[in-house]
């Protein structure tokens, strides 16, 4: 039996929700942003809830959220950027789902994201600056993943599409 699930890991920026829907909607299956859903039974949006409850709280509704999606039919799944690189996670969707990592170097992911207003993670410094450093503590957890998509030239639907191939392909999709 092959997994269902298509799980988006990358940086922020590298288009894991506007891919992954265009995906969802090539093959017919529903999409979820974890971040979305979050947000939407907070109550708040992800920065309130980060400022608020901390990351560690966030986190915590990260995987519960992702284990509530995995119980769900085949779907597309878009992460926040930091979930691959917590403990367990990606071993929580082993089997079950193909993981892929939206490769995006840190430039392409800084001109994607603007000002990072609605990106606490973000704040603090020059943006360029937090992109690398996020891509240096991240990308070994990102290079796990079991497919990975270089995204720099493409646009989200030709994305989208390379996804929607690989889910054909790998998960029975």
């Amino acid at each position: 039996m092959k997994p269902g699930h298509i799980v988006l890991i990358g940086l922020p920026g590298v288009g894991k929700s506007t891919a992954g829907r265009s995906a969802a909607a090539q093959l017919g299956v529903a999409f979820v942003d974890i971040d979305d859903r979050i947000a939407f039974e907070a109550g708040r949006t992800v920065p309130e809830v980060l400022t608020e409850m901390g990351e560690s709280a966030f986190r915590a509704l990260e995987r519960d959220h992702m284990a509530r999606a995995m119980k769900e039919p085949p779907q597309v799944i878009a992460t926040g950027g930091g979930w691959a690189a917590q403990p367990g996670n990606l071993e929580t969707v082993a089997g079950r789902a193909i993981v892929i990592y939206l490769e995006v170097t840190p430039e392409v992911a800084a001109d994607r994201v603007g000002d990072a207003a609605d990106r606490p993670i973000l704040a603090g410094g020059p943006l360029l600056e937090k992109m690398k450093e996020l891509l240096g503590r991240r990308e070994k957890y990102y290079r796990r993943a079991d497919h990975t998509i270089k995204t720099d030239d493409m646009t989200d639907t030709l994305v989208g599409s390379a996804i929607a191939a690989l889910a054909r392909r790998h998960a029975g999709l």
